[in-house]
């Protein structure tokens, strides 16, 4: 036959893909319980019987086709590590489902593995997991390989939807399958920078800094650019996180200069960004200023960096009491960028800052009051929001603390001194 897998896993995977129940599917072939014996791998059917059921699913077994597929295959993988060309990853998918839906291929389990991914990139979390949980009944007929992208993939849906932990869990599990395939060093090294990029969601600095540098070690030797330049931004995040403020700076700068000299506009206001985040954290409003408006007034780069800016912008604002018509003005133009977002999920914190601080700024102080407390502290917890929980029940304290409330005030100081112990020893 030719094919080097395991034929009943991919019986069955075609049957349930066509709703076929295994009684339709075995009628005037074998019985019920022969079928169930080869699709749960307790038998081998011959040759013939194979044939026919693979006739009744309609699909056919073509090992020169097969090579076809197995071309198109690599190119489509490639493009999902790679590419941000939607239209083009939906192109090659689609080549590829119509050959698979009438060829049996030894692909197909890969292929089918590599639709969580696809599902992620675009956005389509729901899809993702039906995926993860239609493959999981076969999930223990994998080889190593196949199991390296299961957990790998596994974990970018968990991360995706902010379970960073059981991300952290199957990427481990991932990694523990790389001396058992044969996979390239650019693979490995993603999958080190994501580490290092969920490590850094959960604070654990010294993680980040080892897997970044192992990344880092191999996207040098591979002249990748973009992907050094965002290694070098994850690192600077965590030396700044522990106040190594001078190594921040110059993986910034290293950032920087690489995403310029790759004429790489989202990695250089990535950075930039970043930047006005250290400057904010040491006190240099002006500066801090300074790199979050180049990022803000950029059209050119994503919507949600823009407005991690522009509420950036709005924080330094309110800090200074003699930037108010600025203040007003910085406002005005992230209502306009937020509602460009508004159906996304970024759009829920951002709509949160922007009201709180416009609330304060008008001296609408009960409804700034009503919006904290009701909504966006209970939502900070909700989402494990340890830093901006500190910053808001701050100034939600410091509110209350201004009109003589002391009782009020002592109470969401604690909420913030507590959360900020929690943060600390995450």
């Amino acid at each position: 036959m030719g094919i080097l897998i395991d034929i009943g896993s991919f019986i069955k995977l075609q049957r349930t893909k066509k709703d076929m129940t295994q009684g339709e599917l075995a009628k005037g072939i074998v019985s019920l319980s022969y079928l169930s014996k080869i699709e749960n791998k307790k038998t081998e059917a011959s040759p013939e019987i194979i044939q026919m059921l693979c006739t009744r699913l309609g699909v056919q077994l073509n090992n020169d086709l097969d090579m076809t597929i197995q071309e198109k295959c690599k190119e489509w993988y490639s493009i999902l590590f790679e590419s941000t060309d939607k239209e083009k990853i939906i192109a090659t998918y689609q080549e590829i489902q119509e050959l698979m839906n009438s060829n049996l291929s030894e692909n197909l389990l890969m292929f089918e593995i590599h639709k969580i991914r696809y599902h992620l990139v675009l956005g389509e979390q729901d899809a993702a997991l039906d995926k993860i949980n239609e493959l999981n009944e076969m999930a223990d007929s994998f080889d190593h390989l196949q199991q390296y992208y299961w957990y790998k993939f596994r974990g970018n849906y968990n991360s995706t939807i902010g379970e960073f932990n059981q991300a952290i869990k199957l990427y481990k599990l991932a990694e523990e399958k790389v001396n058992k395939v044969d996979i390239e060093e650019a693979e490995i090294a993603d999958l080190h920078y994501i580490m290092a990029v969920t490590h850094s969601k959960l604070r654990n600095t010294l993680e980040v800094i080892d897997f970044a540098e192992k990344a880092l070690e191999i996207y040098m030797k591979e002249y990748n650019f973009r992907r050094c330049a965002q290694s070098h931004i994850v690192l600077g995040i965590s030396y700044r996180r522990i106040k190594m403020y001078e190594k921040a700076i110059k993986n910034y700068n290293l950032a920087r200069h690489l995403g310029e000299l790759n004429k790489d506009k989202s990695v250089i206001q990535l950075t930039n960004l970043n930047l006005g985040y250290l400057h904010s954290a040491i006190g240099n409003s002006r500066e801090a200023i300074q790199y979050f408006m180049e990022v803000s007034e950029d059209e050119e780069v994503s919507r949600y960096q823009r407005l991690a800016a522009i509420t950036s912008l709005i924080k330094e604002y309110y800090e200074d009491s003699n930037s108010h018509e600025e203040m007003e003005e910085t406002i005005t133009k992230a209502f306009e960028i937020a509602e460009t977002v508004k159906d996304e999920m970024s759009y829920k914190l951002f709509y949160y800052m922007i009201h709180t601080y416009n609330y304060a700024t008008k001296g609408e102080y009960e409804k700034f009051r009503s919006l904290v407390i009701e909504e966006f502290i209970p939502y900070l917890k909700e989402q494990k929001d340890y830093a901006n929980l500190v910053v808001y029940s701050n100034m939600l304290a410091a509110h209350f603390e201004s009109i003589g409330k002391y009782k009020d005030s002592v109470k969401y100081y604690k909420l913030a001194n507590s959360t900020y112990e929690e943060l600390i020893n995450l």
